[in-house]
């Protein structure tokens, strides 16, 4: 009986061992010196937006901000054009108070389909006066907005990264008016 113990004890050694040098491959490498460590700052539990944000991913130009209420802006960076034929429009909401605030549901829209899928920016559109059309926030299949999800609290001064996906209007329309519910219009201009 010894000989069973010891040779379960030799097995389990040598299992031991070869985790250990699995574990301890790559332990040695060091980030290369030319290149920064990134990092990213990701929504705490709860879907809040974090405070930091990096200077990477600021944007260089700011199309249009808007004012909501108690504070909150949405700064407009980005309205691309892709072949597809979407229109993503990229920006980020900041809370300009002293104080955390409740982003308002009604920036969801009234959809029933996109309000089962929690806080967004479900309920923005795109109204192109020349072509007579509005054009509303993409959905998949199973009626998610195609949107920044998740938007509960922006704490004191906090940012928070967005995007939306509307259909592309004609390439002929050059400026629609942007619409999201709680917020003043504003318009872009497209290219």
């Amino acid at each position: 009986m010894n000989v069973r113990y010891a040779r379960r004890g030799l097995a389990s050694l040598a299992v031991a061992s070869v985790a250990l040098l699995v574990v301890g491959c790559g332990a040695d490498e060091k980030p290369k010196a030319d290149k920064p460590a990134s990092t990213s700052v990701a929504p705490s539990k709860g879907g809040s937006a974090t405070q930091e944000s990096q200077a990477a991913e600021e944007p260089t130009e700011t199309l249009a901000v808007l004012k909501g209420n108690d504070g909150v802006e949405l700064v407009l960076s980005s309205a691309e054009r892709d072949a597809g034929g979407f229109l993503t429009i990229k920006g980020s909401l900041k809370n300009t108070s002293s104080r955390s605030l409740a982003l308002p549901g009604q920036i969801r829209g009234d959809e029933t389909e996109v309000m089962k899928h929690g806080n967004s920016l479900g309920g923005a559109t795109l109204l192109d006066s020349a072509g007579k059309k509005r054009y509303y926030v993409l959905r998949d299949t199973d009626g998610r907005p195609l949107t920044t999800t998740g938007l509960d609290i922006l704490p004191a001064g906090g940012t928070a990264t967005v995007f939306m996906q509307f259909p592309a209007p004609p390439t002929s329309t050059t400026e629609v008016s942007f619409q999201l519910p709680t917020f003043e219009p504003a318009t872009l201009k497209l290219s």
